[in-house]
C-alpha cells in the first residue's frame, strides 16, 4: 500500500498526491523523455469516490424498494450499481488507508498492512470484473428484449437471470484472487486485457445490431406514413449518437487501464511506456467518473426508476 509503483501489484499503488500538487506537470525522466503527468489530489478522488457511493446507493435503494422494478432487466441493473458501489469503496477505502498510514495516524504491523492490502486488492479487481461482465450482461439483455421480443419472457426467466448474476459474482471473486496471487505473470494481465477486449467487442456488436434493427423499424413505420426520409434519417442520427455515446464512455473510461496493462506486458522498461505507467492515478480516476456516469445510462433513464428515487431521497 505504500508507494511502492504501479508495478508491486496488478492494479498498482494509488500514489496520491497532495492537494497542493499542480494537476499537470512535466515529470523528468533520467532516462528517457519528459512526461506530462497529471496528478490527482486525493480531495478530488475521495470526492468523486463518495459521489459514485451516494448514486449507486441511490439506484439500489430505488430498485429494491418498487416492485415493479423486480426483473431481470432492473436486477442486472442493480448489480452494475453494485459492481460500481464497490469499486469507488475500495479505491477509495485504499486511498483513505495510505493517507492515514503516511500521516501516522494509522499504526500497524507491516504483516496487517500486507493483508488489508492483499483484501483490497481483491476486492478492487472483483469490483472491476464483475462491473465489465454486468455491462455485457446489460447488452445481452436489451438484445434478447428486441430480437426475441415474443419469447424474451420465456426466455429470460427471473431464476435464470439469478443464476446468471450468481455465477457472475462467483466467477468475479474466484478470478480476482487468482489474478492477485499471481499478479506478476504476465498471463494475468493478458487474461484481463483480453477480457476487456472481449466485453467492448460484444457491446459494439450487440447495439450496432440492435441499432440496425431499430432504423429498419422506424423505415418501415416511414413507408407506412408515406414520409420515407424525414423519419429514418432522423431516427437514425439519433441512434447513431446514442451509441457513439456509450461505447465512447465505455472505452474512454476503461481503455486507459487496460491500456496501462497492455503496456506492462508489451513494454515495461521503454521511457515511453514509463511515462504512461505514470498517469495510473488518472486511469483509476477515470474508472470511478465511469462509476458516476452509468446510473445515468442505465438507470436514471427509466421514469419508473426516477419516481422511485424521488421518494426515496424525499
Amino acid at each position: 500500500m505504500s508507494g511502492q509503483g504501479p508495478q508491486r501489484r496488478l492494479l498498482g499503488s494509488l500514489n496520491g498526491t497532495s492537494p497542493a500538487t499542480p494537476h499537470f506537470e512535466l515529470a523528468a525522466n533520467q532516462t528517457g523523455p519528459r512526461c506530462l503527468e497529471v496528478s490527482i489530489p486525493d480531495g478530488l478522488f475521495l470526492s468523486l469516490g463518495l459521489v459514485s457511493v451516494v448514486e449507486n446507493v441511490l439506484v439500489v435503494a430505488a430498485i429494491a424498494k418498487n416492485r415493479n422494478l423486480h426483473s431481470p432487466m432492473y436486477y442486472f441493473i442493480g448489480c452494475l450499481a453494485v459492481s460500481d458501489l464497490l469499486v469507488s469503496v475500495s479505491n477509495v477505502l485504499e486511498t483513505a488507508v495510505m493517507l492515514l498510514v503516511a500521516a501516522g495516524a494509522l499504526a500497524a504491523q507491516a504483516a496487517v498492512v500486507q493483508q488489508l492490502d492483499d483484501i483490497i486488492d481483491v476486492l478492487i479487481c472483483g469490483s472491476m470484473v464483475s462491473s465489465l461482465c454486468f455491462l455485457g450482461a446489460i447488452a445481452v439483455d436489451r438484445y434478447l428484449s428486441i430480437f426475441y421480443a415474443l419469447r424474451y419472457h420465456s426466455i429470460v426467466t427471473l431464476q435464470r437471470a439469478w443464476r446468471a448474476i450468481s455465477a457472475i459474482w462467483v466467477a468475479s471473486v474466484l478470478s480476482s484472487t487468482l489474478f492477485i496471487a499471481y499478479y506478476n505473470h504476465t498471463a494475468v494481465l493478458l487474461c484481463l486485457v483480453s477480457f476487456f477486449v472481449a466485453m467492448l467487442v460484444l457491446m459494439a456488436v450487440l447495439y450496432v445490431h440492435m441499432l440496425a434493427r431499430a432504423c429498419q423499424h422506424a423505415r418501415g413505420i416511414a413507408r407506412l406514413h408515406k414520409r420515407q426520409h424525414f423519419i429514418p434519417q432522423g431516427f437514425g442520427l439519433k441512434g447513431a449518437a446514442t451509441l457513439t455515446i456509450l461505447l465512447g464512455i465505455f472505452f474512454l473510461c476503461w481503455g486507459p487501464f487496460f491500456l496501462h496493462l497492455s503496456l506492462m506486458v508489451l513494454c515495461p522498461q521503454h521511457p515511453i511506456c514509463g511515462c504512461v505507467f505514470q498517469n495510473f492515478n488518472l486511469f483509476l480516476t477515470l474508472i470511478i467518473c465511469n462509476s458516476i456516469i452509468d446510473p445515468f445510462i442505465y438507470a436514471f433513464r427509466s421514469q419508473e426508476l426516477r419516481k422511485t428515487l424521488q421518494e426515496v431521497v424525499l
